[in-house]
């Protein structure tokens, strides 16, 4: 079913403009994690898209493990503020394909800091792309962000609707290559504060959704975060949950809840992948980065059976969605601080 058909056209706006949304997996041991990734929505609006780099397939192998996942969509302060609870399908059958959608979805120069396509076609590392297409099962929607503190509107998708699975998991044992970089986690909760933007939290519902929204305080007491969320989120109220700074600085943990007033228990922090840290180093890696990825994308192509994608001499037109997100953001998207 196209979402053009039950949900109001800002909401419809919001969803084909928006270029970032919040995607949340669930992990083997029942964490919700949430992270930043470019979107792409089907041309119909029947499912949204999200792509990460088969040298770092965690996320979309946790969607295939477990097809219930959680978007988050925001835009400004007079927009709607959408959260959708969706049934996930990954598409890796076909990664010569996935490569040019992902290419024709995002294009390349907002990774590039001026490189010529040339170059960056090079770059097979990154645009080797996993696809996870989310079909809605439940769409909640609040009318702008001041909205809610009230209850959200509904939409469910009808009790007979059936979801499209995901492709068959490929054999063997996945990469593990190099680990990435590991620091203290206080360090990286400092260095999220010091953003000065609002973290997301995300947490089950009872239907084992994994549901993230941002918090409206936050704090950092030197063992803690002391976060106050809207009151209206349909989520249980403690439990396992994940805290991350824009992708950039991710902690897994436990919740308590108190009225509107969370208090974040951290675990641990996840490892940052360090392209996140320098977003240069997305196509043009250092010599150990880049044979680190490389030596997972060989291993992970060869678990299903491909080859390593050819990009082609010029990257491929863009798509409808595409242009419109490019003329809405007013530069050349997606924003590689922001991108896995």
């Amino acid at each position: 079913m196209s979402m053009k058909a039950v949900l109001p056209d800002t909401v419809i706006s919001l969803i084909e403009g928006a270029p970032i949304v919040e995607f949340a997996t669930v992990s083997a041991a029942g964490v919700p994690i949430d992270t930043p990734v470019y979107v792409f929505p089907a041309d119909n609006l029947s499912h949204l898209a999200v792509a990460t780099g088969l040298s770092y397939p965690a996320k979309a192998e946790r969607a295939r493990k477990i097809s219930r996942v959680g978007v988050l969509v925001e835009g400004s302060e007079d927009q709607p503020v959408v959260l959708i609870r969706g049934i996930a399908a990954v598409r890796d059958q076909d990664l010569q394909g996935n490569a040019l959608r992902y290419l024709s979805e995002t294009g390349y120069e907002g990774l590039a800091f001026g490189l010529d396509w040339s170059v960056a076609r090079e770059a097979v590392w990154y645009f080797t792309r996993l696809i996870v297409e989310i079909a809605p099962e439940t769409i909640l929607w609040w009318e702008k962000p001041a909205a809610m503190n009230g209850q959200p509107h509904v939409w469910r998708a009808p009790e007979d609707t059936v979801f499209p699975p995901s492709d068959p998991a490929p054999e063997g044992a996945p990469s593990r290559g190099s680990k990435w970089p590991e620091r203290d986690w206080r360090d990286i909760a400092r260095d999220g504060m010091a953003r000065n933007i609002g973290p997301h939290l995300s947490l089950m519902d009872a239907e084992g959704f994994p549901l993230p929204v941002r918090a409206t305080r936050w704090e950092f007491d030197g063992e803690r975060f002391l976060l106050t969320l809207p009151p209206s989120i349909p989520w249980l109220g403690d439990g396992k949950a994940s805290l991350t700074f824009l992708g950039l600085e991710t902690f897994v943990g436990d919740v308590t809840r108190d009225g509107d007033s969370y208090r974040f228990a951290v675990e641990r922090a996840l490892p940052q992948l360090p392209m996140m840290q320098d977003p240069r180093r997305v196509l043009q890696p250092d010599a150990e980065l880049k044979e680190a990825l490389l030596g997972r994308l060989r291993v992970e192509t060869s678990r299903r059976r491909q080859e390593i994608p050819v990009l082609p001499e010029k990257p491929p037109a863009l798509t409808r969605l595409a242009m419109h997100r490019r003329a809405l953001a007013g530069c050349k998207q997606p924003m590689a601080t922001m991108q896995k």
